[in-house]
């Protein structure tokens, strides 16, 4: 009887005894299902502050301080502050709030020039930089390793301040980073109440830092965006403007068959061409290439073409023509820019071209042999350096007028250097060889077969390479 009853309490102790370690795992349990909870929320709500500033689509530096701001708010800390990297490799304070300590000891001086202590903070964090690895902060930025440091006064790296408001206790400092990108870091300090940040604090606050580094490459895409759309409405504007500059289609002359081709790598482009009569005889016909490609290049190109309208109907001669154009753009064309071109003066009464060459392509004359009707085609050269790359009086000296014949059925074809440079898929260049065997097979042919066959053969040759330059084509054919 009497073991009996021993082994009933020592049954009954052992039912107790596992019932108490399983309601004490169960109220463990629930107390971490809550630390968590209440983690989770205080992420939601930082991300709520984060969508709410993206709604509003700040700069960086207001972004930076709606971070600082909620995680104080979501963290309890007294003081938060976010440095970044800047160009030179060093970290600066980028956004502070609260009496965040600065990273090295205060100067005495110009404290007394600022009305507000927190504002004297904020401008010494701003303004000082030091190198990664430089105390808590830098080694953060250096390892890109959060850090959680209870008691701050037992660190070395912590530095000491004479004013009591700016003492460490603790600190959490954590990367923020999205993916290999490294915007900066996020440091908290000093907990509200006595005791030191936990590991729960840690967790949460490396949870935010992941939340901010996500709010900040979300702001930086949208910014592209927004930024990419208003040059794609520009550059839709100036390639508006531009096509409003051309040709919009040959004049009208009898006893001449013109046809003309323009196309620009990017929306905008620096080729141009221009056709216009100078007399009830003569016909001006210009084809340019400025240099470089984009907006810059269809401005000096608007300005070029506008100039050579002036300019053209004072002179007959081409290259006196070109002289004065170069001497006009001389203040207006940028270091590095220049424009090459080909101006020509077609004599419908006498049958003759007159051109002057500014560096441009050469012109290809399509002509056939008076004695046997054969095809003789040639690149006619002409002296000439491009506008806006040499002195004035040494372009005028070097340019120089040059003549030939245009009788019934030949051709003058103008072009870009767009068309005999266009690569194929291997790198080899279409060439002026292959423009003249172009030429040769269909200068029997109309104007328009002329360009479309000669760009046919441009496009069979480049395959699937892509084109990488402008290119402007011009045939005028004698009928």
């Amino acid at each position: 009887m009497y073991f009996f009853v021993i082994g009933l309490l020592v049954g009954a102790l052992t039912v107790f005894l596992f019932y108490y370690r399983a309601r004490r795992e169960l109220s463990r349990v629930d107390e971490e299902r809550q630390i968590v909870s209440q983690e989770t929320q205080i992420v939601v709500e930082f991300m709520h502050h984060m969508a709410e500033a993206m709604a509003d689509n700040p700069r960086r530096e207001s972004l930076y301080q709606r971070i600082v701001h909620a995680s104080i708010l979501c963290t309890g800390a007294l003081s938060a502050c976010i440095f970044e990297r800047t160009a030179d490799g060093l970290m600066r304070g980028a956004a502070v709030e609260g009496l965040f300590p600065p990273h090295r000891p205060l100067a005495d001086s110009g404290r007394a020039k600022i009305t507000s202590r927190a504002k004297f903070i904020e401008q010494v964090l701003k303004a000082e930089t030091f190198p990664m690895g430089e105390g808590v902060v830098g080694r953060v930025a250096q390892t890109g390793r959060g850090e959680l440091i209870p008691d701050a006064k037992a660190d070395p790296r912590i530095v000491r301040h004479d004013d009591p408001a700016l003492e460490v206790r603790s600190i959490i400092a954590v990367p923020v980073t999205f993916g290999d990108r490294f915007f900066g870091v996020l440091a908290v300090t000093n907990p509200a109440g006595s005791h030191p940040f936990s590991e729960t604090d840690f967790s949460l606050v490396q949870s935010l830092a992941e939340q901010a580094a996500l709010a900040l490459h979300n702001a930086d895409s949208i910014n592209f965006q927004i930024e990419k759309k208003q040059l794609d409405l520009d550059l839709s504007l100036a390639s508006s403007i531009q096509q409003m500059l051309l040709p919009r289609g040959a004049p009208r002359i009898a006893g001449f068959d013109i046809d003309t081709r323009y196309s620009p790598a990017q929306k905008v482009g620096g080729d141009f061409f221009d056709l216009f009569v100078l007399s009830e005889t003569k016909l001006g016909v210009a084809v340019g290439d400025v240099s470089g490609k984009g907006v810059s290049a269809s401005l000096l190109m608007a300005i070029c073409r506008t100039n050579l309208r002036q300019i053209a109907p004072r002179f007959e001669s081409p290259a006196r023509v070109l002289v004065e154009l170069n001497h006009v753009l001389g203040e207006d064309i940028q270091q590095g820019l220049y424009v090459t071109m080909v101006f020509a003066i077609i004599d419908t009464e006498y049958n003759e071209v007159t051109f002057a060459r500014a560096g441009h392509e050469l012109p290809f004359f399509a002509r056939t042999d008076r004695a046997d009707g054969r095809f003789r085609g040639e690149f006619a050269g002409s002296e000439g350096m491009p506008i806006g790359m040499v002195e004035e009086e040494f372009f005028a000296e070097i340019i120089k007028d040059q003549r030939g014949p245009l009788m019934r059925g030949e051709s003058l074809v103008l072009y870009t250097d767009g068309i005999t440079e266009m690569p194929n898929e291997t790198g080899k260049e279409f060439s002026g060889a292959r423009l003249a065997d172009a030429i040769r097979a269909s200068y029997a042919r109309s104007a328009k077969d002329i360009n479309d066959y000669i760009l046919e053969s441009v496009t069979q040759f480049a395959g699937e390479a892509k084109q990488r330059d402008d290119y402007t084509l011009v045939t005028i054919k004698r009928t």
